[in-house]
């Protein structure tokens, strides 16, 4: 059965090829035109699972070609085809140049429709063990050390968990900033999910950024993720994970210490919880 005619914004696997879905291999497949922004990633990905091209356009898409390449696109949409457009990895539009051309989509009243699938940063929310009730995307930050406390501070009172992009040699050096910045949170670093050699770290800031800077910067992709504010109202999910978390690491009394200082609750509350949950 043809496709109906519209931008199928296709998720990819961030790393394990098997984390493709049905839907996204038929869409690849039946599409009568392929926008990608790597396109030799592209084409691997299809040999991988079989996927033909059969004489369709595969149509480069990325931050250096986008204004160029948009026109051509919404010629296709306009003309009735349906259009793929896959990101270098994972769920497109999230930190990808993909949004100006759905953007442009939507306002011509053209249909656009997500193909749904993996995402580098939903999975770090999956395993880092803080709380997901409310979480802010805050993408890559600036690579200088000023630049990037400024634009931290201004999400330091966001109520809720914070995940990052970040480069890996820039690592150690954006956990100390997030450290003086944002206080010594707990947190987790996930590099290269889904992958062979997948790590997750998980501790205080300090302890992450110490960590790190006596370390050769690590490889791969890195997501980061930051508990809520010290201070904000914990919910009982909120408190729950934070305690769990820092029991894996810590004895029950410095992980309540640790867990009380991050959230503002009274210690001996949270004292009391950490003994309910090493008791189950």
């Amino acid at each position: 059965m043809p496709l109906a005619p519209g931008l199928y914004l296709v998720a990819t696997p961030i790393g394990t090829a098997d984390d493709i879905t049905l839907r996204a291999l038929r869409v690849l497949a039946d599409a009568d035109m392929l926008a990608a922004e790597d396109t030799r990633t592209a084409r691997r990905l299809m040999e991988i699972h079989g996927v033909a091209l059969t004489g369709r356009q595969l149509v480069p898409y990325h931050d250096h070609n986008g204004a160029q390449a948009r026109p051509r696109l919404l010629r296709a949409l306009q003309d009735g085809k349906s259009v793929a457009y896959v990101s270098d990895a994972g769920t497109p539009l999230i930190a990808d140049p993909g949004y100006k051309l759905a953007a442009e989509a939507i306002a011509a009243d053209l249909p656009v429709f997500a193909a749904p699938g993996a995402s580098a940063l939903l999975a770090a929310l999956s395993v880092a063990g803080l709380p997901t009730d409310r979480f802010f995307f805050a993408g890559f930050l600036p690579p200088k050390s000023a630049a990037r406390r400024a634009q931290l501070g201004e999400f330091a009172q966001i109520p809720g968990t914070l995940v990052f992009y970040e480069s890996p040699r820039r690592l150690a050096a954006c956990l100390a900033d997030m450290a003086k910045t944002l206080g010594d949170r707990p947190a987790a670093v996930c590099r290269e999910l889904t992958k062979k050699f997948e790590e997750v770290r998980r501790g205080p800031l300090e302890t992450l950024a110490a960590a790190y800077a006596d370390e050769a910067p690590p490889k791969g992709e890195i997501v980061i993720v930051v508990g809520p504010p010290f201070g904000a109202e914990a919910s009982a999910e909120t408190l729950d994970k934070a305690l769990e978390a820092a029991l894996r690491d810590n004895s029950l009394k410095d992980a309540a210490s640790i867990v009380a200082e991050a959230t503002g609750l009274p210690r001996k509350q949270v004292y009391a919880r950490a003994l309910e949950l090493k008791a189950r």
